[in-house]
């Protein structure tokens, strides 16, 4: 692979006092998922002012960018989402978010400045690109199911144009500061819910013989879920299955007629995420059975797993070794558990998703944590790790 023709840390680094107006406004006014008018708005401003191309879909909050699009190489987008959480912010940064109840916790404000970033670099050196790159601002990432890069995708983002690579970024306070993670093959997980409602027989609390009694069928379900990760598959491959809520009843002294549970089942193969489906529903039914309950069950498939190819990982891992030295691009061992629309565009393109480390002795609360405020400085090196990744892709072998 030729070396990378221009080092974009030093240029970041100038670039670092606009990501930082961008990033504290995107985060002063988060929306949520389908609802980034504003954080839509703001994006189109800042590609207006520097001059690049772009295009938007009505009511639909997406901006797609085009650098370079009279070039004839290979055609690299690169995507930043948009939405916002809904949780009261507890950062007490200056410019903390002025909406309770909504809230920039995992993220998405830093990647939006970044992508900003590597638009700033890549429109100032043409001579730099081989061929065009899109800017995907994608929104509803956190919705869960359909999310927005399907229909981002289904709207002709990676046409018109016709994309060849994508490229991603999300910071990781589990990684340090200065750190960028690479992986090849299954790096998160696919996430799918499900909704369980047991219905028994209500009644006096003093008299359970009469039930049956929908909380102790419940609460076997929960309990027997678990024998789904712990005896139905391989232990060397990831699974979660966790139930995030139970509602039933209204009073101490009442039996309820029905208990509903609601939870999510993480998986990293696909031929597991079938398993534990087919598992789950068999297991449910035979034990509310057993206890003279019924069970129904809704399971709904979420994000695919996301998958990054040995070709392009690997050729973007050693741009950016170039970069920044081969200390500083890590290897991650295990895939998260935790899930990505990403996922939908490495269905129909090549391309890797990067992590970026954000942790820090004092600042490595949680992702969707109340606390969560990812350094600033992290910004420079998700801007050039963009751009690399951009210049890697359209000269490297893959």
């Amino acid at each position: 692979m030729a070396s990378v023709p221009a080092a974009w840390t030093p240029a970041a680094r100038r670039a670092l006092p606009a990501m930082r107006a961008w990033r504290a406004a995107f985060h002063q006014e988060p929306e949520l998922s389908g609802e980034e008018r504003k954080t839509r708005d703001r994006i189109v401003r800042a590609l207006d002012e520097l001059g690049i191309p772009h295009r938007t879909y009505g009511d639909f909050p997406a901006v797609v960018g085009l650098i370079g699009g009279e070039r004839s190489g290979p055609v690299v987008a690169l995507r930043a989402d948009m939405d916002a959480l809904p949780i009261t912010e507890a950062t007490k940064l200056p410019f903390q978010s002025r909406y309770p109840g909504r809230m920039h916790a995992c993220g998405h404000d830093v990647h939006m400045a970044c992508l900003l970033g590597a638009a700033t670099l890549l429109s100032r050196s043409p001579r730099a690109l081989r061929g065009p790159v899109k800017l995907l601002f994608q929104p509803a990432e956190e919705e869960g199911h359909e999310g927005g890069a399907l229909p981002l995708i289904e709207r002709g983002c990676l046409e018109h144009p016709t994309v060849d690579f994508v490229a991603g970024l999300h910071v990781d306070p589990s990684l340090p500061l200065g750190r960028i993670g690479w992986r090849v093959g299954s790096a998160m997980a696919a996430a799918d819910s499900f909704k369980i409602v047991i219905r028994g027989r209500g009644g006096h609390a003093s008299t359970p013989h009469q039930g049956p009694d929908a909380v102790l069928a419940a609460s076997e379900v929960v309990t027997g879920l678990q024998a789904l990760v712990s005896r139905v598959r391989d232990p060397c491959d990831p699974v979660v299955v966790s139930v995030g809520s139970i509602h039933g009843g209204t009073r101490h002294n009442i039996l309820p007629d029905e208990v509903t549970l609601e939870g999510t089942v993480r998986t990293v193969e696909p031929a597991t995420r079938d398993l534990i489906e087919k598992s789950l529903r068999r297991r449910v039914r035979s034990i509310a059975a057993s206890l003279g309950a019924r069970a129904s069950i809704t399971y709904r498939r979420g994000y695919p797993a996301l998958i990054n190819p040995a070709g392009a990982t690997a050729t973007v891992a050693r741009a950016l070794g170039v970069e920044f030295g081969r200390d500083r691009v890590v290897e991650v061992v295990r895939p998260l558990m935790g899930a990505e629309d990403f996922a939908r565009y490495l269905e129909r393109v090549p391309g890797t998703f990067l992590r970026l480390g954000v942790g820090t002795e004092n600042g490595r609360a949680s992702l969707h944590s109340a606390t969560f405020a990812p350094d600033e400085r992290a910004l420079v090196l998700g801007a050039a790790t963009l751009a690399t990744a951009v210049v890697g892709l359209q000269q490297g072998d893959r």
